[in-house]
């Protein structure tokens, strides 16, 4: 039967089901017996944790109906709920396509007051499921495997990196690729002894760590510089560069760039933030939701609008938490606000406001 007939088909059978289903439908019985069933809404089970080192864990989850195939470097947006609030954060595929067993993994590293991560860590267990969004990304390995790529990467933002790697020992193709990556001790290294083997393994990768609290680290070697570059990387003006880790190593490397006139990719997870005025102020928030009481709250400059509501109770739309999707944008009632990454004021009611890339800059009442 063709396509379209067999998929006509099956929506009158949908349909009938459906019928006899209400007030639900036949989907939501589908995903009572097996949530990865489920039509309405991506999932993933945990099928697997396992402790990188000792502040991160790589998660191995399989998902459900309505998943493609990603390519390596991409990510997806993974779900939790917390004290019932539900949590939105980014994370790169860590595990490569060419994987067999439809399984994916991410790997999750804590960090500084971050719920979601520390939840993912310590506290996720085998068998639970989690909503998770297609892949997305264009930090991906090209088709064609690039004839002499730079990476370099600090802490988990070996992540999207590792999945290219693993892409390419897997098909046999190891490029001529030089990798640096910044961790603060050898045991903070996330997939430290994978790599070490991968250098062993393939002559044409090269894999230089940079310990920044080490004993015998030099003071050179704290941050990425071009003197750093040249001793790890003698040609590193001539190769793609491709970056992934803390913002200050991403503003680095991107400054090297295009003062040499090189080609640097770029993979951010968090919005780069304008510098504020010493006397920027905050201000009196005041959050209005649908059938339910008003919450006003003080709230500093610098603190994104989401994460305020966030703190005080509230559970907003959002996704990517760095000013991409716009899934998070609400209407602003009155004052203004200001947008993290330019410092720009708004203060004309009515306009859509990104609330996690943008905070108090006085007293503004927000729309959720």
């Amino acid at each position: 039967m063709p396509d379209g007939r067999l998929s006509a088909v099956r929506r009158r059978i949908q349909s009938v089901v459906d019928l006899y289903a209400t007030p639900l439908r036949a989907a939501h019985y589908l995903e009572l017996l097996n949530p990865l069933w489920s039509s309405r809404t991506l999932t993933a089970r945990v099928e697997q944790v396992w402790d990188e080192t000792a502040d991160s864990r790589t998660i191995t989850l399989r998902p459900g109906r309505g998943w493609r195939r990603h390519r390596a470097g991409q990510h997806i947006r993974v779900g939790v709920a917390i004290d019932g609030r539900r949590f939105t954060r980014t994370y790169s595929i860590s595990s490569s396509p060419e994987r067999r067993d439809g399984c994916i993994t991410i790997t999750v590293k804590i960090l500084d007051d971050g719920r979601m991560s520390r939840h993912l860590v310590r506290h996720l267990r085998v068998g639970s499921h989690l909503p998770i969004s297609l892949p997305q990304g264009d930090f991906v390995a090209p088709e064609s495997v690039p004839t002499r790529p730079l990476f370099v990467t600090g802490g988990s933002g070996v992540t999207p990196v590792m999945s290219i790697l693993r892409t390419w020992a897997l098909i046999g193709n190891v490029p001529d690729a030089v990798h640096i990556h910044f961790a603060p001790h050898e045991h903070d290294v996330i997939f430290g002894t994978e790599l070490s083997a991968l250098a062993e393994t393939h002559r044409r990768y090269q894999h230089h760590r940079v310990l920044t609290r080490a004993g015998n680290a030099s003071p050179g070697e704290h941050h990425l510089t071009e003197a750093l570059l040249d001793e790890r990387c003698p040609d590193w003006r001539s190769r793609e560069v491709w970056a992934c880790g803390p913002q200050s190593l991403l503003d680095s490397m991107e400054a090297l760039g295009a003062e040499a006139g090189v080609r640097v990719r770029l993979e951010r997870f968090r919005a780069g933030v304008a510098e504020l005025d010493e006397d920027a102020t905050g201000g009196a928030v005041t959050f209005l939701v649908p059938d339910a009481d008003v919450v006003a709250v003080d709230a500093d400059a610098t603190t994104p609008l989401l994460r305020v509501a966030e703190d005080n109770g509230l559970n907003p739309d959002h996704g990517c938490r760095m000013g991409i999707c716009h899934t998070c944008d609400v209407p602003l009632v009155a004052g203004q606000v200001r947008d993290l990454r330019t410092g720009q004021i708004t203060d004309e009611a009515g306009t859509l406001v990104q609330i996690c890339v943008s905070s108090a800059a006085g007293d503004c009442e927000i729309q959720l």
